[in-house]
């Protein structure tokens, strides 16, 4: 069953070229790949449409478990940067190993969404809803393409499982047949996801070379070298570029306004209006006197500090006295219920003494000051308003355990930060290469509505276009 696999997880077309390897694994035999990358072509266009002259940037994310964290998702990275070397790619994998989709939705807030992708690349094993929830939020907080992966093979018995959606119902008790071939290819249709059929792949070439499953696993579900190999295969055979599928959903997303092309300067303000969630300014190269000045912004009349929605939370990380740091969030999400200030928090923590999975603490906010004290069993709101901690969004001794941290310590420090997802002023960021695409965000997480951006400046400001983007599912 696919929710009890997560507990193991604790401890070709002319089109597409496969990248060249050096060991000597048995090569993909895909079938027709024509129809793959449908729902990835922003992201590819702007890959292959980079060049030396304009280098596009393309931000791209592995999101998932310990399967995502294995080096199949390096060997993806790199065949990109070798198909399109003239791209700006900025690639992150921020994946946690023994997270299922319980505990990502949750993580997602501050690792997923703040990260704004252009392609969100995304595996996880647990409960098909808040898998769901974690796409539609991204559908909802951010213009990100996403492809989806089905599961790999890990057992003999994948081998022949029923495929036809209509006779995998949850309710058929035949969980990893409901997930791979009647939920995800659902949710695949419902928000417009590109989904990598990775476990029809992998079937396919099981019978090519008469292996078993687990001659590619190194223990009952994570990949081996030759594992590795062909899930990177699997991945890199949807990220092709093909014109005939343009233009693609999420070009509609997000546009570009050319400063004295499509918007111009008067009377020493540029000003926008503009319909969506978050604002970029591209930079254009220049480090003169004149175009160092700051240029003041404000949206709908506002310090876009001003905007609650601006600011948000990194993890909530601990390192306990004397272990190594724990890169698990051991408290997530956390909430607010006044405006957040940019500054640190530290919540000093005690294990009970009759009870260890219960734990006492103190907060303080480096600008705040002593905000209160709380148990990890009740609700807690700060005296400020602007932490809040829910007894479900404690997660201690797991996120402990996974650094191999037994037993919990008495005491431990847990902190986070607030950061800014705004810029009150644009001041140029020294650009010294005008080749590459520099954005500079002015604001992140607005609102998904009508807005009015006003910049006063000058022609001499180095603002070469203005971003505007659009999540395509509006925010509950």
């Amino acid at each position: 069953m696919r929710i009890l696999l997560l507990l193991v997880l604790l401890t070709l077309s002319s089109v597409f070229t496969p990248a060249a390897e050096t060991n000597t694994f048995p090569p993909v035999k895909f079938p027709n790949t024509s129809g793959w990358g449908r729902n990835n072509q922003r992201t590819m266009r702007l890959l292959a449409t980079s060049t030396a002259e304009k280098r596009n940037t393309v931000r791209i994310l592995f999101y998932g478990q310990s399967i995502t964290e294995q080096k199949w998702a390096k060997r993806v990275e790199d065949d990109l940067r070798r198909r399109f070397p003239q791209a700006n790619l900025i690639v992150e994998n921020r994946a946690l190993g023994g997270f299922a989709s319980q505990m990502l939705v949750k993580t997602a807030e501050t690792d997923l969404y703040p990260f704004q992708p252009d392609l969100l690349i995304f595996h996880v094993y647990g409960s098909h809803d808040k898998y769901e929830d974690i796409i539609r939020h991204t559908r909802e907080r951010t213009c990100a393409e996403i492809l989806m992966q089905t599961d790999h093979v890990t057992k003999p018995a994948d081998l022949t499982e029923e495929t036809d959606p209509a006779k995998v119902p949850i309710q058929s008790g035949k969980w990893d047949a409901f997930m791979n071939h009647n939920w995800l290819p659902s949710l695949a249709t419902k928000y417009g996801t590109e989904l990598c059929d990775q476990r029809t792949i992998w079937k396919r070439y099981l019978a090519d070379y008469s292996l078993e499953p687990k001659a590619l696993l190194r223990d009952d579900v994570h990949l081996n070298a030759h594992g590795e190999y062909l899930m990177a295969q699997c991945v890199n055979a949807y990220l092709r570029r093909d014109e005939k599928f343009d233009p693609a959903p999420a070009e509609q997303w997000v546009r570009t306004l050319v400063v004295g092309k499509d918007i111009a300067w008067k009377d020493g303000k540029l000003t926008v209006e503009f319909e969506g969630a978050r604002v970029d300014a591209v930079a254009r190269m220049g480090n003169a006197a004149p175009a160092a000045a700051p240029a003041a912004v404000r949206i709908d009349g506002r310090k876009p500090s001003e905007f609650a929605e601006l600011h948000g939370f990194t993890q909530a990380v601990t390192k306990p006295e004397g272990k190594w740091p724990v890169k698990w969030p051991v408290i997530a999400p956390i909430g607010s219920e006044k405006p957040l200030l940019v500054e640190d928090w530290t919540l000093d923590a005690r294990k009970d003494a009759a009870n260890e999975k219960l734990f006492t603490f103190t907060l303080t906010g480096s600008k705040t000051g002593p905000d209160g004290e709380g148990r990890s069993d009740r609700k807690f709101v700060s005296k400020s308003g602007r932490v809040v901690i829910l007894p479900g969004d404690w997660n201690v001794a797991y996120a402990m355990a996974l650094a191999g941290i037994k037993p919990v310590p008495e005491q431990f420090a847990v902190k986070w930060k607030v950061e800014p997802r705004f810029l009150d002023e644009f001041v140029s960021p020294g650009v010294q290469d005008g080749a590459i695409e520099t954005l500079v965000t002015l604001a992140q997480g607005l609102p998904n509505t009508k807005h009015t951006l006003e910049i006063t400046g000058s022609p001499a400001t180095p603002i070469a276009a203005l971003r505007i983007y659009q999540p395509p599912l509006g925010r509950p």
